[in-house]
């Protein structure tokens, strides 16, 4: 062996250490992964090629300069998950506290213009403290460059952010423009400010869990797409994620096998009460249309009254945006109509079929729900609908009222096939409230105003409280039992595989933010 190849084995032994055996033996203590123990884990087996093993830093004030580790923190390369190229960081904490240098950006933007360029999904495993202090403007420029990235990679490739410890200061805003975020719980954190600051500036007492922690992310600033309960778990949800993902806005999700055969599912039947006040779960209503246990389900803890996630139809890759009544009875209001906004460009971008569950009965009122801009945000969602060139199907299987009706991808705003179940109400508001106003005198002059008013509400209801007057207009496709739904819509995204939309000549829209 000669003495450089025996050089380059034992560089190659060292940079594998990351920050050295006890660094590494206190992140174990933690429950947590090493960097490179997350990368193995994700990737195929063998499949791991890395690039920049023995990049160092070039910093040379504060004494690092005799302080250097190979990789400089951070672990970048390629690989495949279940046969499908990826590229993939890792932030290694164990360097430095995994914090941003010079070259450690480099590296980062070197996997990602690769991507680009392949068409590959990017994969961030982020671990980090933030920008390293001691490079000052430098470290700073490194992130400008990976944020400059990610917005020229948005809509090309899938972009998944995996948070698997701390993530403060400008370290967040790549993940926050990445199309889809996970974190761990307990031992994962993103904010701008730690809790020191907050303290020192608003007098707050504030723990990191409670600041930016993955319950606070999930449930209340709607951050975080999903929680995993360890590193294990999480790297699992990331493979579970890419499975239902093109690897480019240049082609479709890869469609499984899949052999027609009888697709009426008889439980779809009886899912709808008698009441149509009464509420019911509406992952009912998807479990029985899909294939069985596709359904991975995104923002599962944020704005709950509306669902949406992935799944597979007759092998076919699809995303689903429901209304939930049994949450707010499936009302829009803020919080749901960003949501369901964000998934719905998601799917728009990468060629993802779009499946629309309705049962709603409007836009939640409030002086909250105003002050806050439902507004703005319900326009979102019109705006991201109505943008949409994929294919576009519906399903009303209840109530569709008012302002709601439209925005939900009625086919005004451009939706291709439009179904409903003989239980849908398609009407501007409900049978009581709009006899009350357009019945109001006749109701007020009559010898017993409530038999009056639930005589004209009957009338209501049967002129306005299906969806056979919509269908006589063409406003829907077609009144189906609730049965041959999955059959229906196998047929429907069938036969709309190749459609093809022209957009106007412009730069882009102005979506309103």
């Amino acid at each position: 062996m000669s003495d450089n190849t025996k050089q380059l084995e034992e560089k190659i032994a060292l940079a594998h250490l990351g920050g050295g055996e006890k660094r590494i033996e206190k992140q174990h203590s933690k429950n947590k992964l090493t960097a490179r123990e997350r990368v193995e884990y994700l990737l195929d087996e063998g499949s791991f090629e890395e690039i920049g093993l023995l990049v160092t830093h070039r910093t040379t004030e504060f004494g690092l300069d005799k302080e250097k580790y190979y990789g400089d923190g951070v672990i970048t390369g390629y690989g495949t998950i279940n046969g499908k190229l990826v590229y993939v960081f890792a932030q290694d904490f164990t360097v430095f506290g995994g914090a941003l240098s010079e070259t450690h950006a480099e590296k980062i933007c070197k996997v990602m213009d690769l991507a680009v360029k392949v068409g590959a999904p990017m994969i961030g495993l982020n671990d980090s403290g933030g920008a390293r202090i001691q490079e000052g403007v430098r470290s700073l420029g490194g992130y400008a460059d990976i944020f400059h990235r990610n917005v020229k990679a948005s809509g090309v490739i899938p972009q998944i952010s995996a948070i698997m410890g701390p993530c403060a200061g400008g370290a967040v805003y790549s993940p926050a423009m990445t199309d889809f975020t996970l974190m761990v719980q307990n031992t994962s954190y993103m904010f701008v400010t730690g809790p020191n600051v907050v303290k020192t500036v608003t007098n707050e007492e504030v723990t990191s869990e409670e600041l930016g922690g993955a319950s606070t992310h999930s449930t209340k600033s709607g951050v975080t797409h999903v929680t995993s309960a360890n590193d294990v778990a999480c790297l699992e949800d990331v493979k579970k994620l890419i499975s239902y993902l093109p690897s480019s806005n240049k082609e479709k999700p890869e469609k499984l096998a899949f052999t027609l055969g009888d697709e009426y599912r008889d439980a779809l039947e009886t899912i709808i009460p008698d009441s149509s006040n009464k509420p019911y779960d509406m992952h009912h209503v998807i479990n029985g249309i899909i294939d069985a246990d596709s359904f991975y389900e995104i923002h599962k803890d944020f704005a709950d009254n509306i669902i949406v996630g992935f799944a597979r139809l007759g092998g076919r890759s699809i995303g689903i945006v429901a209304n939930q009544p049994m949450s707010l009875a499936g009302v829009l209001d803020v919080d749901s109509s960003r949501k369901a906004a964000r998934f719905t460009r998601f799917c728009d971008s990468f060629n993802i079929p779009l499946l629309v569950l309705v049962d709603v009965p409007g836009f939640l009122p409030g002086t909250d729900q105003e002050w806050n801009g439902i507004i703005l945000h319900g326009a979102k969602l019109l705006y991201a609908l109505s943008e949409a060139t994929v294919p576009k199907v519906t399903v009303i299987t209840r109530k569709a009222y008012g302002g709601a009706y439209d925005v939900m991808n009625s086919k005004h705003i451009g939706a291709d096939m439009n179904f409903a179940w003989p239980t849908a109400e398609i009407a501007v508001m409900g049978a009581k409230g709009a006899s009350e106003i357009i019945f109001r005198k006749e109701i007020a002059n009559a010898d017993n105003p409530e038999e009056k008013l639930k005589e004209k509400e009957a009338e209501y209801a049967e002129l306005f409280a299906n969806p056979f007057e919509a269908a006589k207009r063409g406003f829907i496709d077609e009144v189906i039992r609730p049965k041959e739904t999955r059959r229906k819509l196998i047929k429907a995204y069938a036969m709309l595989e190749n459609k093809k939309v022209l957009r106007p000549d412009r730069k882009h829209g102005n979506i309103p933010l």
